[in-house]
């Protein structure tokens, strides 16, 4: 009987120790959809590993810690997560509760109907995006409004790290990105250059309570403002993927 590819999330962590009980709560209580998680860290003596070794030791065989292969930073753990997914759909999300796991059977359903990348967006109607710094907020909108409206990008959400990607996409188009969350964004613009197949479904982000935050507006802004004007040249022929196959 034909099966479904396993579904892979990659969580970058940098001092989730805090956190990570609760994310694991959530991930085995709001995914229906069978799955492994690979844990990224940067440096032994981040405090998220006592609490992942404690809960493998408790019986769980779904979850694996991989090393940053690239040095510190979110960008480098997400790419080297992202790396270590030959094949199948992979889920990125943070380590700090603020995406709600809810939505991630649909984003799979998405994937075995033949998308190639789907976002969760908290700026179509039915998404909610709650707390956080303004000026991040604003940008995030604008940004993402503007690409979806004036560009054609088929989310209205494209800096959202919340996303499930198919590994042999993201392995065909290579990642570049090297700080902050600018990866999701990259990622974003060149499936849509490339014409890989988007969706997107409403998702909720709420501001983070617990753990260590990482985010420097100002220090990312020029990485972000790249692949921002990179979305607008001319797209490449589309390509069209055999739907039938993400379900041998």
């Amino acid at each position: 009987m034909p099966s479904t590819p396993p579904l892979t999330i990659v969580i970058p962590v940098y001092n989730e120790g805090a956190n990570f009980r609760a994310l694991w709560t959530e991930l085995t209580s709001g995914i229906k959809t069978p799955f492994i998680a690979l844990v990224v860290y940067d440096f032994d003596e981040d405090n998220t590993l006592p609490v992942v070794h404690e809960v493998i030791a408790g019986g769980e065989t779904r979850l694996k810690l991989v090393k940053n292969a690239y040095g510190r930073g979110v960008t480098k753990a997400i790419k080297t997560g992202l790396e270590a997914v030959e094949s199948g759909p992979v889920l990125v999300t943070m380590a700090d509760l603020s995406d709600e796991m809810t939505a991630v059977d649909k984003m799979y359903e998405l994937y075995l109907q033949g998308f190639d990348l789907v976002c969760g967006s908290r700026y179509m109607r039915g998404g909610q995006l709650i707390g956080g710094p303004f000026l991040k907020q604003l940008m995030s909108r604008v940004s993402g409004l503007t690409l979806h409206y004036f560009r054609g990008v088929p989310t209205h959400d494209a800096t959202n790290a919340f996303k499930l990607y198919d590994a042999a996409m993201v392995h065909d188009v290579k990642v570049e990105s090297v700080a902050g969350f600018e990866l999701g964004l990259e990622l974003t613009v060149k499936a849509f250059l490339n014409g890989y197949r988007i969706a997107e479904i409403p998702s909720t982000w709420r501001d983070r309570t617990a753990g260590t935050s990482r985010f420097r507006i100002m220090h990312w802004l020029p990485h972000y403002l790249k692949w921002y004007f990179y979305a607008f040249q001319p797209k490449r022929a589309s390509r069209e993927k055999s739907i039938s196959k993400r379900a041998e």
